[in-house]
């Protein structure tokens, strides 16, 4: 059997390539079922593929032709042309090379002779192992060895770089950009020297609608002033009655002047905003017993598993990215945990609308507020955009270890978890339940069963608590998923979405963000 690269085998190829990636092939213009990802130009990522996929056959072709070459003309490089595009009968000797090519495959997976990383004398080119086969007169035996010892070599620096990537860029979404620190220094002074940036917000006379609840209430549990100040910006910029807003932002002692002297110096117009630090809040002390002890836990939780975190936990595409949420400072911080204590938060209110920092406002968000619970404590996305039972990346299985008989006799792994980030909240109900009871017994329990039950992160102990009490809500309420390295979000669907939630590593305010 032969074997002819052609122009238009290529092409066909191409085509092939291009329609099982979920598009076709028509008029010599691609029609892109996925649009947002179809006009991305091809990455460094994609070339390295495509390359490890081709290289190894080219290799292996011309090296046959090489030898075929030598043994049957007088010049073998005078030849090779020839007999890469079907020459001279060369069905012997493409016999002894597969049959080599299977010893060495069958010495490589019983690891004898292959070797990762090779001696100094072994060729590290394709122009190496040719001059190499050439100078000593190998036979092709020594050919398949060193041949899948070269491949077996390029493989592993494909996959440490992969590692390092990988590495590097969930590094890189954990930091805070030099450009944002030193916003909250600067405004850490404008408190400081300059009276207007301390003056009391919101005025007196507006005081009464942080309790009103005839207003709209937004809540922000941040400390990060550039993302409040978008959230709150796009809220106003969408809304129909930004007069009716009423935006509660709730920060750490150490953000809290900053944060004051941002929304002191800028005016919002007719909405209202409170800026309000942890340190203000005199709750009473079996709450405040309740919030450390939590906090204790989830720190305990952090410690745990970052130290059993595995290099292959890092590795590019396996599928384990929920495990590198202990990567992120939000594992332990006091501000991603408070939102199961909202309503000691907000003990006057009886509904709110919770906005994550990383959200985008684009359309009216005024009908959250008169949406029906029927009877639950809050409001979410369950399904996705892509259809009914469509979530991936966020089921129950990517969360919890059903391994464990307490999980699986109570969840079902292939169950959509609905979105957290944008939530209507009923605090009147939630009072009236044990939801915070329970988020705390799961924690317990967690520490108890040496934290095996569910993988790092916030989500999973609230999914817990608040089981059985969702509303789940239209999908285009809340598109997540942005932030994270290939977004298939079709745009008109972003586009249309209330909100768009850059939910992954790669946040808006960092470098690796996406420009888009």
């Amino acid at each position: 059997m032969k074997v002819y690269v052609s122009a238009i085998g290529i092409k066909r190829l191409a085509a092939s390539a291009v329609a099982g990636r979920g598009g076709v092939w028509r008029g010599m213009k691609w029609k892109n079922s996925l649009p947002a990802a179809g006009k991305r130009r091809l990455s460094h990522r994609t070339i390295r593929l495509f390359a490890g996929l081709l290289l190894p056959f080219l290799l292996v072709r011309t090296a046959l032709l090489v030898l075929e070459s030598a043994a049957l003309c007088s010049s073998p490089i005078g030849c090779l042309t020839w007999r890469f595009f079907g020459g001279s009968d060369g069905a012997l000797l493409r016999e002894e090379l597969t049959r080599a090519l299977l010893e060495a495959s069958g010495s490589e997976n019983g690891g004898g002779i292959i070797t990762v990383e090779g001696s100094n004398s072994d060729p590290v080119s394709f122009k190496d192992l040719v001059k190499d086969m050439t100078i000593n007169r190998q036979d092709i035996k020594a050919f398949a060895f060193k041949t899948k010892a070269m491949i077996a070599k390029m493989e592993h620096i494909v996959k440490t770089a992969q590692w390092h990537e990988s590495m590097y860029w969930h590094l890189a979404a954990r930091g805070v950009p030099k450009s944002l620190h030193c916003l909250s220094l600067e405004m850490a002074e404008e408190y400081a020297v300059n009276a207007a940036a301390r003056s009391r917000i919101p005025l007196p006379q507006y005081i009464h609608r942080l309790t009103d609840t005839s207003f709209h209430h937004v809540v922000l549990l941040t400390d990060n002033i550039l993302a409040a100040c978008v959230v709150i910006s796009s809220t106003l910029n969408t809304s129909r009655n930004p007069e009716k807003l009423v935006f509660h932002v709730v920060t750490d002692k150490k953000t809290y002047t900053s944060m004051h002297a941002w929304f002191s110096v800028n005016s919002i117009g007719s909405a209202v905003v409170e800026v309000k630090g942890l340190h203000e809040y005199d709750w009473p002390h079996e709450v405040n017993v309740a919030v450390k002890e939590m906090l204790e836990i989830h720190h305990q939780i952090w410690n745990h598993n970052y130290r059993s975190l595995k290099t292959e936990d890092l590795e590019y595409g396996n599928g384990n990215y929920h495990k590198l949420d202990v990567l992120s400072p939000s594992s332990v911080s006091l501000l991603n945990h408070l939102r199961v204590y909202l309503p000691e938060l907000f003990p006057d209110l009886n509904k709110v609308v919770f906005l994550d920092d990383d959200v985008v406002v684009q359309h009216d968000l005024s009908p959250l507020w008169d949406l029906d619970l029927n009877l639950k404590v809050v409001a979410a996305v369950v399904d996705s955009w892509c259809g009914t039972d469509c979530c991936p990346g966020r089921k129950y299985k990517d969360y919890f270890n059903f391994t464990n008989p307490i999980i699986s006799s109570i969840l079902d792994e292939n169950r959509c978890v609905w979105l957290c980030g944008v939530n209507v909240f009923d605090l009147q109900r939630w009072r009236k339940s044990n939801i915070t009871a329970v988020y705390h017994q799961w924690l317990k329990l967690s520490l108890n069963s040496g934290f095996e039950l569910w993988h790092p992160g916030a989500l999973p102990p609230a999914l817990l608590a608040f089981e059985n009490h969702v509303q789940a809500i239209d999908q285009s309420w809340h598109i997540a998923g942005l932030g994270y390295r290939y977004p298939l979000v079709d745009k008109q669907i972003l586009e249309t979405a209330a909100i768009v939630h850059f939910s992954g590593p790669a946040k808006p305010w960092l470098e690796i963000g996406s420009p888009e």
